[in-house]
């Protein structure tokens, strides 16, 4: 994932404040954090499914289910981060362990996923050009509840009640995704990419139905799954969600457009934990290649810094922040643009 800095010019805001973060040493690698979370994460993964084993055809395996899905969602966030080129300096170990993680572990496409987290941080909130605004199950913009046809827009008026019940299926749209986008790109170099995947669903499917009778082995993936997607959804949906959307072709510098598309959930280590470090939205989106654990230290200055330059700094509780998400999708059903308004 790209991650340089916008070319600003000598004495913009942002590069004063690029110089304080890398100033402070904020900025440098901390390989030593993420080998202990790596360590840690793999632990429990092999936990998980140990668990799994030893319990076996049982409804007690629903427990290794959900203890699954929440190191699913943990070698999600670590999958993000080398995406990020937070872990390692060289680009190949980060792409091999973003493969590892993700592809091979979680079974998600981690190229599909970094080009389209790429185009995401490149226009964050950008009606038209980030794709976190393109679900069509969901209007995040009064444009898109208006220019979607009568049914969809009848729907789009109570999705703010349809909202979390849908990232239950966040994990499927995930997979889902992910094959369309491998198979399309059969004609390029993504064999590894394939065969990790492939060799995740076969262990997968093969490990659950092999121990599990057949009831308890779809209702098993169901409940891992579901409780997968609402995790990984209730990790990301505080970020933007609820926060300004821009028009397509908005030229706002890049420090106000990451800043006021962005929004912090206020906490202590266990949010950070628990978010994997998304919870500092808006300095991962100034500084992409931050390591996590450096995020609540940069927090400081860069909250200090948009008060002094007058620049709007959102930051609120986890739960406000679902509450602003859903105000938000409530209003935007609401109050549709109609087509070629």
């Amino acid at each position: 994932m790209s991650t340089a800095s916008p070319q600003a010019r000598t004495g913009s805001p942002y590069a004063h404040l690029l110089h304080q973060i890398r100033g402070a040493g904020l900025l440098e690698r901390r390989t030593g954090y993420y080998i202990w979370k790596i360590t840690i994460t793999g632990l429990l993964f092999a936990a998980g499914w140990t668990a799994f084993g030893l319990i076996g055809d049982s409804w007690w395996v629903l427990i290794a289910a959900g203890l699954l899905a929440f190191v699913f969602t943990q070698l999600g966030f670590l999958g993000h981060d080398a995406g990020h080129k937070q872990i390692f300096a060289s680009r190949r170990a980060n792409y091999v362990l973003g493969l590892l993680h993700g592809n091979l572990a979680i079974g998600l496409s981690y190229g599909w996923w970094v080009d389209k987290h790429n185009r995401h941080h490149a226009h964050p909130n950008t009606d038209g050009a980030d794709p976190d605004l393109e679900i069509g199950a969901l209007a995040f913009t009064s444009r898109q509840a208006g220019t979607r046809g009568r049914l969809a827009a009848f729907a789009y008026r109570y999705q703010a009640f349809f909202f979390f019940p849908l990232l239950l299926l966040e994990g499927l749209s995930l997979r889902v995704a992910s094959v369309r986008a491998l198979l399309s790109r059969a004609g390029r170099p993504r064999a590894w990419e394939s065969i990790l995947f492939t060799s995740h669903v076969v262990g997968y499917l093969g490990a659950v139905f092999l121990v599990l009778s057949p009831v308890r082995a779809i209702v098993f993936i169901l409940v891992q799954q579901g409780l997968f997607g609402l995790y990984l959804g209730c990790s990301f949906a505080p970020n933007h969600k609820g926060m300004a959307v821009l028009a397509a072709g908005d030229r706002t510098d890049f420090l106000r457009r990451q800043v006021l598309t962005s929004r912090n959930v206020r906490g202590h280590w266990l949010t950070d934990f628990m978010l994997g470090g998304l919870n500092y939205q808006i300095e991962h989106h100034l500084f992409p290649s931050m390591p996590r654990s450096n995020l609540r230290r940069a927090q400081t200055i860069v909250e200090a810094f948009c008060r002094r330059h007058g620049l709007a700094y959102c930051q609120t509780s986890l739960f406000d922040s679902y509450a602003q998400a859903l105000r938000h999708l409530h209003a935007v059903g609401r109050t549709p643009y109609p087509a070629g308004a």
